[in-house]
């Protein structure tokens, strides 16, 4: 098992990644056909910034990629890529400028994870919170025909959020990425094709 972590670590040190996430999010690309060159690009929960830069590859210069996360990014970005401290939670009126001028986005993805305690019905329920913030994140700033990728911890309750996002996408699907750990309960939610009618009118709050 040490073996399979380690190459996915050194390949990511060699490639010069900050993280060995990049290659989920490649994955993730590859099979479900994500990015495009001149796409808008927003990532919750980018630290340490390896999403943001593999995203970046795909959208070229002429695409822009925001990421946010609670914690800094010490990442060199090409200029593409903007980053912010930002709490989903607790949006801040910068950062809701700045998404309502980079935006809409034609993919909001999130690798959020919370801070695992080793009881796993608590950390299946935190990264469900964290999931479901994200996906309201993507009805409001995704254009329609978008796409949302979002990490959860396997569990009980996610129909709590498959269900609302089989109403907003035309195809919701779910992939294990190969380069995730084998012992990890992570999983990816793909939402692809937003239906119009599932964004919320201008100025209207997401009911939470």
């Amino acid at each position: 098992m040490k073996e399979y972590r380690d190459h996915y670590f050194l390949k990511a040190k060699q490639e010069n990644y900050p993280a060995r996430s990049v290659y989920k999010l490649k994955e993730l690309d590859a099979r479900f056909h994500l990015f495009r060159r001149g796409m808008r690009v927003l990532d919750l929960g980018a630290a340490p910034g390896s999403w943001s830069l593999g995203a970046a590859e795909r959208v070229g210069s002429t695409g822009l990629v925001l990421g946010c996360d609670i914690q800094p990014a010490r990442t060199e970005f090409p200029p593409q890529v903007s980053f912010m401290l930002e709490d989903v939670f607790d949006r801040s009126a910068e950062f809701e400028a700045r998404l309502d001028e980079i935006g809409p986005f034609d993919v909001v993805m999130s690798d959020m994870a919370p801070s695992t305690t080793g009881n796993k019905f608590t950390d299946q329920c935190r990264s469900l919170d964290l999931a479901k913030e994200a996906f309201e994140v993507a009805l409001a700033r995704l254009k329609p025909g978008g796409s949302f990728v979002v990490k959860i911890f396997m569990g009980p309750d996610v129909q709590e959020l498959l269900e609302p996002m089989r109403k907003a996408f035309a195809s919701v699907k779910t992939f294990k990425p190969k380069s995730s750990r084998a012992e990890s309960k992570e999983t990816f939610f793909v939402g692809l094709g937003l239906r119009s009618e599932a964004r919320p009118d201008p100025g209207t709050e997401i009911e939470r």
